[in-house]
């Protein structure tokens, strides 16, 4: 819903910065690739060395600025689809990165089952934050749509880094707890509303008497 409706303000914002970029000759991948970086430098020494509010700052304001790249492309008329391949890819490693420093600090400062209960709600949601994407990419390859959900990328770091920031700032551990918690199973249920989707599609354009879709190279086509 987030990465949807907060477009508009990241176009307004951003839009000076992208244009000097330009003027400048910074290419847009360059951009996106520095931007991974930093998302990823500052999630794994930041937040698994307790500094929660710091991070969730710093990596709010690089998650905004993600669109900069994007924003830089269409200025230059340069949309193509290795520009989209390398985003997408891009955004997986720093939407790990960010999990994965959170997985670090409750491993490193949570014990019992407060600690046992956010380390496994972080490891879900890092495991379900590659399914989510990957099953629209997946639906996408094969024809079809999947533009459902309730927890699409923009909404699962608003979560996180929101609950990062309330705990770095004195909240209880407990808030992190319930976030990850709510954010796995909103992230669960997309992955269900995407794959009911797909199915509902498939359905409705597989030939009669076939027993289900085959993917192109066989079985190793078609990952499961």
């Amino acid at each position: 819903m987030l990465s949807r409706s907060g477009r508009g303000f990241a176009t307004i914002v951003f839009g000076p910065a992208a244009r000097l970029l330009v003027r400048l000759g910074v290419s847009p991948d360059v951009v996106t690739v520095v931007g991974t970086v930093a998302v990823t430098g500052a999630a794994l020494t930041l937040l698994p060395t307790g500094h929660l509010a710091v991070g969730a700052l710093v990596l709010g304001a690089l998650v905004v600025a993600d669109n900069l790249d994007g924003q830089m492309a269409r200025q230059l008329g340069r949309s193509s689809r290795w520009g989209a391949f390398l985003d997408s890819t891009m955004d997986r490693l720093a939407d790990a990165a960010i999990f994965s420093g959170v997985l670090l600090w409750s491993l490193r400062h949570l014990d019992g089952a407060t600690g046992t209960a956010t380390s496994a709600a972080a490891l879900a949601c890092l495991v379900l934050g590659g399914v989510v994407p990957y099953a629209k990419a997946r639906a996408e390859g094969l024809g079809m749509t999947a533009n459902i959900g309730l927890a699409e990328r923009a909404d699962r770091l608003v979560v996180v880094l929101v609950a990062t920031l309330l705990v770095g700032l004195g909240l209880p551990a407990e808030v992190m707890t319930a976030a990850l918690g709510l954010l796995a199973l909103a992230s669960a249920v997309t992955v269900v509303q995407r794959m009911r989707t797909v199915y509902v599609q498939a359905r409705g354009t597989e030939a009669p008497g076939t027993s289900g879709p085959s993917a192109p190279g066989g079985s190793e086509g078609a990952p499961r």
